[in-house]
């Protein structure tokens, strides 16, 4: 496909995503956004209220007005903020609590660590179109309060999750599927996006430095050496813990690594980062199905493959495989990236009611799950649009000139 014609294509896609968020999910009644829209787009009032969801949604929000300009979106960027300052910073303690009822009051209070550092990014974001010091005076401190509590100075790395004071947890599981242990890639990974987004208003050396030990511990810890593939689950030693693979983390990795690596301005670094961005995206596509759809998990240690295909390592997929062709020039990424879409148009967009569905099976039947809850979030979907549409820019400009 003509690269003008494809981002015609995904620039309709992103105003279409974005449109759905603001029709469907503004909570009118109780403030902020609803914690729960169904398939049918029906909002339920009573949910909970997720960090998770609301911080994606501000990043969302935030970044579509610095990439449009449309002053609807900082609207509701604005939105977004003022319900988190109401409703989920933790005033005495520090941080921001796990979710809230749908009127504001706290549920759950716990902090754990991919919930701080969602906060971080979201707010980042939010001061790029902003320029209001006080919102990176709050990004920056909660970046002090992870050094803090979670940094492991003995051992490196972050530990996963502290209770409403910051003490210590005994699960400090992100959801019930996870392995309670107290190291995991996930937290790295979204810990690494935070400071590197961070780190881009505000060149601080502690922050300089923890994202390129965050850098460092993916390349000594996390990715495996022989596969490429990342690990996921570690005690505090990091001591392996875990026998899965997670497709749509590793291909999300593949670039934000890069970025981070980019940040730094670091010519070596950079160069480094490519060479190992370039083998866990070749990892990252031994997990495409016949059909271009990117599966979900596989066990190593009883082979068992789940073939599910949820959104978000589709969006993930698309960025990640655009990143291998413009490190390498090799036309195999461009081909899957192409497949990535073809997938993504024809089985996880809901032409007709908006938004994207939850997964489709390998039989490619769309999941009648939630349209908008505590994981079903704006930002992996619009994030794609946005990379996608600039990167593809930036090709035809470098074909232009050269």
């Amino acid at each position: 496909m003509e690269t003008g014609l494809l981002r015609l294509e995904i620039s309709n896609e992103l105003n279409s995503i974005l449109k759905y968020w603001k029709e469907h999910t503004v909570d009118h009644k109780n403030g902020g956004f609803y914690g729960l829209v169904d398939i049918d787009n029906i909002p339920d009032p009573h949910a909970d209220k997720g960090i998770i969801l609301n911080t994606r949604i501000l990043w969302t929000f935030s970044a579509a007005y610095g990439f449009t300009g449309e002053k609807a979106y900082l609207d509701l960027a604005d939105r977004a903020y003022d319900y988190l300052e109401s409703f989920f910073f933790d005033r005495h303690y520090g941080g921001v609590w796990w979710k809230v009822d749908f009127r504001g009051r706290p549920a759950d209070r716990r902090k754990q660590i991919y919930a701080q550092a969602f906060a971080i990014y979201a707010l980042s974001e939010y001061f790029k179109v902003k320029k209001d010091h006080a919102i990176i005076d709050q990004a920056t401190g909660m970046f002090h309060l992870i050094e803090k509590h979670s940094y492991d100075k003995e051992r490196d790395g972050y530990i996963e999750a502290f209770d409403e004071k910051w003490d210590f947890l005994e699960d400090v599981r992100l959801g019930e599927n996870d392995q309670n242990e107290k190291k995991t890639m996930n937290t790295h990974l979204h810990l690494l996006e935070a400071y590197t987004n961070l780190y881009r208003i505000r060149k601080d050396e502690l922050i300089h430095d923890r994202l390129a030990g965050l850098i460092n511990l993916f390349i000594h810890q996390i990715i495996d050496k022989e596969t490429y593939h990342l690990n996921l689950f570690f005690n505090e030693e990091w001591k392996l813990r875990s026998s899965k693979i997670s497709f749509g983390h590793d291909i999300e990795a593949a670039w934000l690594l890069c970025e981070a690596a980019e940040s730094l301005r670091d010519r070596n670094l950079i160069k480094d980062i490519s060479d190992i961005s370039l083998k866990i995206t070749r990892a990252a596509a031994r997990g495409l199905d016949d059909d271009g759809g990117l599966m979900n998990e596989y066990d190593m240690s009883d082979n068992h493959l789940d073939g599910d295909k949820h959104w978000w390592p589709q969006a993930e997929a698309l960025v990640g495989f655009l990143n291998g062709y413009q490190l390498s020039g090799d036309a195999y990424f461009y081909e899957r990236f192409l497949d990535s879409w073809e997938f993504i148009n024809k089985f996880i967009i809901d032409h007709k009611k908006g938004e994207w569905f939850w997964l489709a099976d390998r039989a490619r039947k769309p999941s009648m799950k939630e349209k908008a809850g505590f994981w079903k979030c704006p930002y992996h979907n619009t994030r794609a649009c946005m990379e996608i549409i600039s990167r593809l820019e930036k090709i035809e400009n470098d074909k232009d000139q050269g």
